[in-house]
């Protein structure tokens, strides 16, 4: 038997590693790895995203770890949330004292008075989980900007487990000046020494055999039991496959695709990204890796310091500040151009007291099509249709947007081993 993966990511790279023989990867690019790409330009390295290794899956953080064997450091997590020109504390529930004293009555008034009807939107959700004003300080404004959408057009299908309801506790000690951490899994991570997260692909990719770069497939169907995958030029043929590209892709290149299926898979909503890398002179490194910006007149929701990882990413005395914007076609932000970005950034990182524009040394612009998984409203009608469609063609599909959910990279490993477990127990 021998099996098919399309899309050489994160998730088709651990999938074909603990499959092991019989299985061969189609990756559409020159280079593997999807999302966690790295770039280096005049001697700065970034992700596309902030990438950190951490899972509550031991398992799985094992593995990744294993993975990149010596090539990895541990960090204990020291991000923050820039707010009326101070740092708090990430998440913000958890460092309300920090805040001007008339928005800690506020943020700790309406929690312990809320009182609000089941939510039915994710909007709805922030007031009835976290009261209006931690609600309106924070957690709003930021998510408008990240899902690049009204809150109240999102679902609830994602939230559980990926923002955790806060402990009253919390929210007394944090009100009190008395430490407390939230999301404690996260609190410490892993990251490799040299390589960014590249590395770790570069490190999956190696214990794999068969990998066909520049492969893209643009048909994929079922002829005599057997599939064929096609880039154009040349054919391939396995007795099964799996999918890790995005749905829409693959729809794209099956045929015989019903207008109801098609129609679903328009309403598959998703957000692409933009990172915008600005370089500049600084004394000593950052002891932040992320800060994160709610305030709406600042494109980008948040700023990693790669220079917080060494001189692996920035060179000695420099720093590197990546800012993340999320976009979709025909939203304005999306068209500007990289010069019009890299304004907007470093105005906005001046204005904010992070830099000056006559410091900047260095910049660079990356894009990336697929990025978020947006939960709206008709999320789970129109996975449901596509879906069931894929899957009635005999197509399995794993990974965050060939299964169309929103999950972390831990998340995806995980869905790749089990995967790879599934199949080999039922003989593909």
């Amino acid at each position: 038997m021998t099996l098919g993966i399309l899309g050489g990511g994160l998730t088709g790279l651990t999938l074909a590693d603990r499959y092991g023989e019989g299985c061969e990867v189609l990756e559409g690019d020159g280079a593997c790895g999807g999302l966690c790409r790295t770039v280096t330009r005049d001697g700065f390295s970034y992700d596309h995203g902030g990438h950190i290794l951490f899972s509550r899956d031991r398992e799985t953080l094992d593995y990744l770890l294993e993975a990149l064997a010596d090539n990895k450091v541990r960090y204990r997590r020291n991000n923050r949330i820039w707010f009326k020109g101070r740092f708090v504390k990430y998440p913000f529930e958890n460092d309300l004292a920090a805040l001007p004293r008339e928005d800690v009555y506020e943020c700790l008034y309406h929690f312990l008075t809320r009182s609000y009807p089941e939510p039915k939107n994710f909007r709805e959700w922030c007031y009835s989980r976290f009261g209006k004003g931690i609600a309106e300080r924070y957690l709003i404004p930021y998510n408008e900007k990240i899902w690049n959408i009204d809150p109240a057009r999102l679902g609830l299908e994602w939230v559980a487990g990926r923002v955790p309801e806060p402990p009253l506790e919390d929210i007394l000690k944090s009100a009190l000046w008395i430490e407390t951490e939230g999301y404690t899994h996260q609190l410490y991570f892993h990251y490799p020494r040299k390589g960014g997260i590249e590395a770790l692909v570069r490190a999956i990719e190696g214990r794999v055999k068969a990998v066909e770069k520049n492969f893209l497939a643009r048909t994929v169907r079922r002829m005599g039991g057997a599939w064929i995958v096609s880039d154009g030029r040349r054919e391939k043929e396995y007795d099964r496959l799996v999918s890790t590209i995005p749905l829409p892709d693959l729809l794209g290149a099956m045929d015989d695709v019903p207008p109801l299926v098609q129609a679903a898979a328009r309403g598959l909503r998703y957000n692409s990204l933009i990172c915008v890398m600005v370089a500049f002179p600084a004394a000593k490194p950052s002891d932040k890796f992320a800060v994160y910006f709610p305030q709406p007149h600042l494109k980008f929701h948040r700023v990693c310091f790669y220079d917080y990882f060494g001189e692996s990413c920035a060179p000695p005395g420099m720093s590197s500040a990546v800012a993340e914007i999320t976009v979709n076609e025909g939203d304005g932000t999306c068209e500007m151009t990289d010069g019009e970005l890299v304004e907007h950034v470093i105005a906005g990182l001046e204005g904010e007291g992070f830099l000056r524009r006559g410091d900047v040394c260095a910049s660079d612009v990356s894009r990336r099509k697929y990025a978020y998984v947006v939960n709206d409203r008709q999320y789970s009608k129109n996975l449901g249709i596509v879906r069931g469609f894929v899957r009635e063609r005999g197509i399995v599909i794993c990974g965050r947007f060939a299964e169309w959910e929103y999950l972390n990279m831990d998340a995806c490993v995980r869905h790749a081993m089990d995967c790879a477990a599934a199949l080999k127990e039922s003989g593909a």
